[in-house]
């Protein structure tokens, strides 16, 4: 009947550490996706601003050796990343393709330009840079414009900014989340042995020979907690690079190092103030409060 009893403890027990595992690992896999999502926030945002360029439209009296010398000089300039030299036959062919429609055989004639398409760096893809950029390269005489959307550059700009803020709001407001999330789950976890701690105190065993074996319970459930979560993670930043075709490095080693440390130190400092307090309380309950 004991060993019966025994056995049945020890089950209700596992099951209680499992379903702690479980609730602080889906709450650290939560936190390390937007942990991951702010320490590439930075290269998306870099990314995105060296995708925003402008157009270089040449004169049509500059022959093939000048533009290869003018390109070559954008290729110096400091804030310059990538050019693509398009002639005018294939910029002919590229609109004809979007209209589709032969508007050369129509007009009969091309009357589009050749141009040097511009790709920047991310420090100078802002509106006031490329006004400047603007400004420096029409001295050349061989550039007739440089063309370039201004609403959408700057456009681009604020949503990356507003973005990012964003991330940093929900990523303050998840971690509130889950610090009560983690909290509750060993609260109730503590609740439930409150008869053991306090059958504990009858025969007297001291607070500190109570607590001992709740936080060691506790400080090896963060650490299992942190492990599964960042195993989950790792898996889902290998299935997401594979959906964006490493368009965007996400398993940066150093990232996901940086990563596993701080989450294992959330799961573990969490649950091991979480139990403190928890234990505490539970050691201060009167007999009477044992039953509600």
């Amino acid at each position: 009947m004991k060993s019966r009893e025994s056995r049945s403890l020890k089950r209700r027990l596992r099951s209680s550490y499992i379903t702690s595992v479980i609730s602080i690992s889906l709450v650290l896999f939560m936190l390390g996706l937007i942990g991951i999502l702010l320490l590439n926030t930075r290269q998306i945002s870099i990314l995105v601003k060296e995708n925003i360029g402008f157009s270089v439209i040449l004169k049509e009296t500059v022959n093939e050796a000048d533009i290869l010398r003018l390109q070559k000089n954008l290729d110096a300039r400091r804030y310059i990343k990538s050019t693509e030299y398009i002639t005018k036959e294939r910029a002919a062919r590229e609109f004809q393709k979007e209209l589709g429609e032969d508007f050369v055989s129509f007009l009969g004639y091309n009357p589009l330009l050749s141009s040097i398409e511009v790709k920047l760096y991310a420090a100078y893809a802002n509106t006031d840079s490329i006004s400047m950029i603007e400004k420096d390269l029409k001295k050349y005489e061989q550039i007739k414009e440089v063309h370039y959307q201004k609403s959408l550059v700057h456009l681009i700009n604020e949503n990356i900014r507003r973005i990012s803020l964003a991330i940093l709001l929900f990523s303050g407001l998840l971690l509130i989340v889950a610090i009560f999330l983690i909290n509750n789950t060993i609260r109730l976890s503590i609740y439930s042995k409150r008869f053991v701690i306090n059958t504990m105190q009858l025969v007297g065993a001291t607070n500190s020979f109570i607590r001992k074996p709740f936080l060691w319970r506790s400080f090896l459930n963060g650490i299992y907690g942190a492990a599964v979560a960042t195993g989950l993670i790792v898996l889902t930043l290998f299935w997401a690079e594979k959906q964006l075709d490493d368009i965007v490095k996400l398993t940066n080693p150093e990232s996901i190092a940086i990563l596993c440390v701080v989450l294992l130190a959330i799961g573990i400092i969490i649950n091991i103030v979480s139990t403190w307090f928890a234990v505490n309380k539970s050691l201060k309950l009167r007999n009477d409060d044992l039953y509600y």
